[in-house]
């Protein structure tokens, strides 16, 4: 994570959720009480800055701290979670929780499950099935949901126990030019370029 360029908020955030969750391993190995604690997040920002490649390295650390037994990362979208016919969603979501088990289920533009609130739509039947999967399973899946920041606000707003679940935010900044430069010149050194 911290060889990653630029990100300096987002490293700092992790961090700081790294070292609560270690401050909370040394109080429960101390038989100290805990308080509950979601782990679920919001990533916001534009596209490619860094929203997927981070969700994938907190997979792995959550993994190594011991909050998720296997530490894999499943990644969707509104497709993967959406059906065409009443029935369907449900075993969709169904589906992708119990590939996610262990693990993180990053949905991307989350904000599109709730956007078109139409008869035929059924985004909101897939976050009640994810929400109840969520509390099903809450001490070994952590979902991260992704999107533009304006549009992240309104889905969290479109249901209740959106809102509760996800309450921690971190927000992904556009790369400066220089960080960008610094970015292909990386791939270009990993892939054997010369520029």
């Amino acid at each position: 994570l911290n060889s990653l360029t630029g990100l300096a908020d987002v490293k700092n955030d992790v961090t700081s959720i790294i070292n609560l969750l270690r401050i909370r391993r040394i109080r429960e190995q101390r038989g100290m009480k805990q308080t509950p604690m979601s782990l679920h997040l919001v990533f916001s920002g534009n596209p490619g800055t860094g929203k997927t490649t981070v969700a994938r390295l907190l997979a792995k650390i959550y993994y190594r701290l011991g909050v998720l037994s296997k530490g894999h990362l499943v990644e969707v979208d509104r497709s993967g979670l959406v059906g065409g016919y009443v029935g369907q969603t449900a075993l969709k979501v169904q589906e992708v929780i119990q590939k996610s088990l262990g693990g993180v289920l990053f949905v991307d533009e989350a904000y599109s499950l709730t956007a078109n609130k139409g008869d035929n739509d059924y985004g909101l039947e897939a976050v009640d099935t994810l929400l109840k999967g969520m509390e099903d399973h809450r001490n070994d899946l952590i979902v991260i949901v992704a999107g533009y920041p304006d549009l992240m606000n309104e889905f969290l707003s479109s249901n209740p126990g959106l809102r509760s679940r996800f309450n921690k935010f971190i927000n992904f900044v556009d790369y400066k030019p220089d960080e960008l430069l610094s970015i292909f010149v990386s791939m270009c050194n990993k892939a054997g370029y010369t520029i």
